[in-house]
């Protein structure tokens, strides 16, 4: 009966939890020392130790009865051997079937592994073609020194500790000198060593297959060994902050600090030497799979640890913007720290543990857990381009296309590190990476787009009290103010998938920047014109125009993005907004101050005609005192220039007009009557206009 791999059923006690349909598996090739073991050797004694093994660690004075009929066949042979050899050692020894070597035990009965290893190692380095042989009593003496060393180390307290005399335990080399050899065994050709050597080697491969056993257990325990602090290779990063719209933006990536090993040297050593011996003896499936699993659920135990959990698509469509927003936040520290930190970490994992012969091995596994892990975190922007547009989330959404742009690098430097090998894990990883952030950037223009949308259907009817700055102002204004600092990464969005297709000159986002400035303007072109006062109007657009230029030269970025010809363009705007709101007030009452042919006939005052004038003044500045008081230039700058501009043109105007006509007036009632300000008295009011507090004249002249 031929030897067969172990199936799931064998497997079940050491593998069931490493089995994972997350991970690509080995291909055929990786197989092929373990096949070549089955296809050379007939399953004998093995299948029953290896049966045994699995039902509970056999015990090596109790063997199997396929075991006892093997023994009494090796006695048979070995009693024919001796008598073919003049009574020679019953162990082979340099007995007369001319094979080398001999028992290397003495007359002590014990197997004396470091001798019996001389001869193994010369069998392996003289390969198939250089006419070396071992007898089958060698062959079951190294076994079962082999099962020795396995045993006592399965009983051990600390497997892994050195011996008196300082030196290692002997048991790693030991079962890679045994996966060697069935290795080798299984090259020779069926015959050249006759029923002896055949016999010898189910012996080795059934010991074989307890050592794997063995050492899967071990090499899965050190994986997981709770004294290790796994959350080191994803470690968290304590001083790391996320980009917000308010109240400022910083880079998500800041603070981002150095990992350290998930585990010790002499751990990595262990590992490495346990993966070196259980790839060589065709184990390289279950090690691999081991690997990966206790690695994936590091990084899974570490993205946690940063706060990252992950969301079904229906839970995160379903949260509020608030709450989603400060999911992408965790999401894009997570996602940088593990594209900056964690992939270099188990890249410098494997290479250590899968190194020299099987580097090719610990490529493929790096590329299958970078996939892996990235996908976990990748499928979480699936679910946020679903959820609904809104313009506040557009920088969110631009951290996280930032994050996934600037991982391509990355995953492109592993690619060029793996020199092509075992790299088509990582390939699709860069493609999806290049989908995820096409899908954001989609998602991102859609979002900008929102706000335009927004102004538009903006047409409240009910002006601002005051003619102060409208809500709206404040909130495009800020919105673009934050938008410009992520300018770079907005003008990659708008020329990938933006509506304005940017020439090698243009920036598709200074256009669409320059469309929301216009739609806004003209939003608040027909919002002034809700007022019935025109003065009011003019306060309103010099207030929201003021207020926008404003934002724009405090912030570099703005500025730099629509240019000083728009900047001049808006203050040419304002100075006519001054210009006519001077002319609707103030015009009426510097006419009043004129003598226009009325006030004089012939050289003589028209006292009817004065009296009218002076109460048409005092009523006309009572009234701007009553009115404009309440309303409001909430820029200090603004509300000084308008007051010194009022000032400038109408307090000496009534002051040369009281110096030529109040002695018209007799001293006494009559001339309180008419003459009811002075010239201090006027600039006074003015003082106090557009500070929003409505007060009734009571200055008189004194």
């Amino acid at each position: 009966m031929p030897l067969r791999r172990r199936d799931s059923d064998s497997r079940s006690n050491h593998q069931a939890p490493h089995k994972s349909s997350s991970f690509s598996q080995p291909s055929a090739r990786d197989d092929k020392p373990r096949d070549a073991i089955d296809r050379n050797l007939s399953l004998g004694a093995a299948a029953a130790r290896q049966a045994d093994h699995h039902d509970g660690r056999r015990d090596l004075h109790h063997p199997s009865p396929a075991g006892d009929a093997i023994k009494e066949e090796r006695e048979e042979d070995e009693r024919d051997d001796a008598r073919a050899g003049d009574g020679g050692a019953p162990c082979g020894g340099d007995g007369g079937d001319g094979e080398v070597g001999g028992d290397g035990g003495g007359d002590s009965g014990v197997p004396d592994l470091a001798a019996l290893s001389v001869e193994i190692d010369a069998f392996i380095a003289a390969g198939q073609d250089g006419g070396e042989t071992l007898s089958d009593a060698t062959l079951e003496r190294f076994a079962t020194a082999v099962e020795m060393e396995i045993a006592q180390s399965e009983t051990a307290v600390d497997k892994w500790a050195t011996g008196a005399n300082g030196e290692p335990r002997a048991l790693l080399s030991a079962i890679s000198r045994i996966a060697a050899l069935a290795s080798a065994l299984a090259k020779t050709p069926e015959g050249s060593g006759g029923k002896h050597a055949t016999a010898g080697a189910h012996r080795v491969t059934a010991v074989l297959h307890r050592a794997m056993a063995f050492l899967e257990d071990e090499f899965l325990a050190l994986l997981d060994d709770p004294r290790v602090p796994k959350a080191t290779t994803f470690d968290q990063v304590q001083h790391e902050v996320d980009r917000c719209v308010l109240p400022s933006a910083v880079d998500a990536g800041a603070g981002v600090g150095e990992s350290a090993p998930p585990y010790p040297p002499e751990t990595v050593d262990r590992l490495r030497s346990m993966a070196d011996a259980m790839v060589t003896a065709g184990y390289v499936t279950e090690c691999t799979q081991m690997f990966l699993v206790a690695r994936r659920n590091a990084s899974d135990a570490s993205l946690r640890a940063l706060g990252y959990e992950k969301a079904c698509i229906d839970d995160v469509v379903k949260m509020t913007r608030e709450a989603l927003e400060a999911e992408i936040a965790t999401w894009t520290k997570a996602f940088r720290h593990t594209i900056n930190v964690g992939l270099s970490t188990e890249h410098d994992l494997c290479t250590r543990v899968f190194a020299g012969r099987h580097a090719a091995v610990g490529r493929g596994i790096f590329a299958d857990l970078a996939r892996c892990v990235m996908l976990h975190m990748l499928n979480f922007t699936e679910a946020v381009t679903m959820t609904k547009r809104e313009a506040e989330k557009l920088f969110k959404v631009l951290d996280m296309y930032e994050a996934t742009r600037d991982a391509s690098p990355v995953i492109d430097a592993f690619l060029t590190a793996d020199d092509g090998n075992n790299s088509t894990a990582l390939t699709d990883l860069k493609h999806e990476l290049n989908s995820v952030r096409s899908r954001l950037g989609e998602f991102a223009a859609a979002i900008f787009r929102e706000l335009e949308s927004s102004i538009r259907a903006d047409a409240g009817k009910q002006p601002v009290p005051g003619g102060a700055v409208h809500p709206l102002t404040r909130y495009v204004m800020n919105y673009l103010k934050y938008a410009c600092e992520y300018n770079s990464t907005l003008e990659q969005v708008f020329r990938e998938h933006g509506a304005h297709g940017g020439g090698d000159g243009d920036n598709p986002f200074a256009a669409q920047l320059m469309e929301v400035m216009e739609l806004l303007h003209g939003n608040l072109e027909g919002k002034s014109r809700l007022y019935k006062d025109p003065s009011l109007s003019n306060i309103f657009l010099m207030n929201n125009g003021r207020y926008m230029l404003q934002k724009i030269r405090g912030s570099p970025e703005t500025n730099a993005m629509l240019g000083e010809a728009w900047a001049r363009k808006q203050s040419t705007n304002l100075r006519q907004y001054h210009k006519n709101y001077q002319r609707e007030t103030w015009s009426r009452v510097l006419g009043l101050l004129r003598d226009d042919g009325v006030l004089t006939v012939k050289g003589s005052v028209q006292k009817p005609v004065l009296k009218e004038r002076f109460k048409q003044f005092n009523a006309a500045m009572d009234e701007i005192q009553r009115t404009q008081g309440t309303w409001v230039v909430s820029d200090e700058q603004l509300q000084s220039e308008l007051r010194v501009s009022i000032a400038a043109v109408v307090v000496p105007a009534y002051r040369s007009f009281l110096g030529r006509f109040a002695q018209s007036f007799s001293a006494g009632r009559q001339s309180e009557k008419y003459v009811k300000l002075s010239a201090d008295d006027v600039e006074a009011i003015i003082d106090e206009l557009f500070d929003g507090n409505a007060t009734s004249m009571t200055r008189r002249r004194t």
